[in-house]
């Protein structure tokens, strides 16, 4: 499980003489690429013997497939973690793709243009994007093949197997990748240090942590989650964190610090972070979520 150095790649796009930096890349293992977009988001090329699988599409500033093609030679299947605007956006070029049925709606409903393109622009919040993109670098929404995936799916890649393992939580068809010969997971937004919960598209937390039990259970067979932002991996540990987090939450003792989120919904963090959203107690997993939508009852 050897990490080489950080490689940088261009994808230089026909109607951009001067070439512009759309993705960066780097290889975290032998057969597995990370790939990130303007807006910071993170996603994983992983190549077998004779198939690679594509976890998550970006916003689609830029086009994924081709950078795709620059760096493998075997077909190519793409799968979604959940259906949010910075994971969806490949599926209109590649026309295909693995998701969630429970997640099929929320796809179609973050295929807007100019909200790809603004989640690329926050790319920006922290540091300079090294180019500025256009409404005409985002893909073009359109009809997708959906193909359905479901908890314990396996997807053999050849010498290289990928299994499926369902998270409802971020997203009610969050699902996660799971190499059990790696000993990693390929998570999504599904458990990191700053889980979003508080949107109509999400679960309760009570749902929540029965959810990350069950992805707890798969632990021993995993030491590493990457995420879907954020550029390097968490430790298992970040999920007993959160299983924490979200009793707190139902017994009303976490910090419930009032904040506004994304769409200017108001929210609630678990824990006080900082504008990094590092928790300022030292932990590691956070989770922002509505106090209405705390209880299965809050959400039928």
């Amino acid at each position: 499980m050897t990490k080489s150095s950080k490689i940088l790649l261009n994808y230089h796009k026909k109607e951009n003489p001067d070439g512009i930096q759309i993705f960066q890349s780097q290889k975290d293992y032998d057969n597995v690429i990370l790939i990130a977009g303007l807006g910071g988001e993170q996603y994983y090329l992983i190549e077998g013997s004779e198939k690679a699988l594509l976890i998550d599409g970006l916003a689609g500033v830029g086009s994924l497939r081709a950078f795709v093609r620059e760096l493998t030679d075997l077909p190519v299947t793409l799968v979604n973690t959940h259906g949010h605007v910075d994971h969806i956006g490949a599926d209109f070029e590649y026309g295909e793709v693995c998701i969630a049925p429970a997640d099929i709606a929320l796809l179609y409903a973050h295929s807007d243009t100019e909200m790809r393109l603004g989640f690329a622009k926050s790319g920006g919040t922290f540091a300079p994007l090294p180019v500025e993109p256009r409404l005409d670098d985002v893909t073009v929404p359109g009809p997708i093949k959906t193909l359905p995936l479901s908890d314990g799916d396996i997807f053999d890649l050849g010498g290289v197997k990928l299994e499926v393992i369902a998270v409802p939580g971020h997203t009610n068809g969050t699902v996660v990748f799971l190499d059990r010969a790696l000993g990693v997971v390929y998570s999504g937004d599904a458990c990191n240090r700053n889980t979003l919960l508080f949107g109509e598209e999400s679960t309760s937390i009570e749902q929540y942590k029965e959810s990350l039990l069950y992805f707890q259970s798969f632990e021993d067979s995993f030491e590493l989650l990457w995420g879907g932002h954020g550029g390097a991996a968490e430790r298992k540990t970040i999920i007993a964190d959160a299983i924490g987090l979200c009793d707190e939450i139902m017994a009303g003792t976490d910090d419930a610090v009032e904040a506004m989120g994304f769409d200017n919904r108001p929210c609630r963090y678990a824990k006080a972070k900082n504008e990094r959203f590092q928790r300022l107690d030292g932990g590691m997993a956070n989770i922002a979520y509505a106090r209405n939508r705390i209880w299965k009852k809050d959400t039928l």
